[in-house]
């Protein structure tokens, strides 16, 4: 059987030069990469109580939703702003070139959840640390976060301190 990382494709220079591109889609388009990288999330928090899956728009939702499933547990979404159709609270936060706001609503996480929080991949935290601030701003604990690749070189892990994070694959680059 292949090693997940087998599935993962490497595109040189993409989006600038002297970056490899780490693309997940190559997971997805291959029933076996997908089986194997929802069991490899499953057994990460195989040891974690928690009441809800959480996943950051858009690969967190692809990659949460089984889990939810798999465990029977609720699915929430984070959402670009202005994706979501009832109340919510936000939450901006820093991109290199710019900001960004997420948000969730706001009776999505009762107090005193536990939340598993998702997502492709951990580069810089932004997404990642946005979104276990608006769990926690409704009264929710972040139980783990994990991804399926992290990229140490951006060291998104200096952006969720205090955080237990969990990736399945861990590149030392960009």
């Amino acid at each position: 059987m292949k090693k997940l990382e087998e599935y993962v494709l490497s595109i040189p220079d993409f989006p600038e030069p002297g970056i490899i591109f780490r693309d997940v889609t190559s997971i997805l388009g291959d029933a076996d990469g997908l089986e194997l990288a929802i069991n490899q999330l499953q057994e990460a928090i195989a040891d974690i109580d928690c009441d809800v899956i959480c996943g950051a728009e858009a690969r967190g939702f692809i990659f949460g939703m089984p889990l939810a499933y798999n465990l029977h547990k609720p699915f929430v979404p984070v959402r670009k702003k202005g994706k979501l159709p009832r109340e919510t609270i936000s939450e901006t936060y820093d991109l290199e070139y710019g900001s960004a706001t997420i948000e969730i609503h706001k009776d999505a996480i009762k107090p005193g959840q536990k939340v598993i929080l998702v997502d492709d991949l951990l580069a810089t935290g932004g997404t990642l640390a946005a979104s276990a601030k608006l769990i926690e701003r409704l009264g929710g604990e972040v139980a783990r976060v994990l991804v399926i690749i992290e990229l140490a070189g951006p060291n998104g892990r200096a952006a969720l301190p205090g955080y237990d994070v969990a990736s399945l694959i861990r590149y030392e680059g960009k």
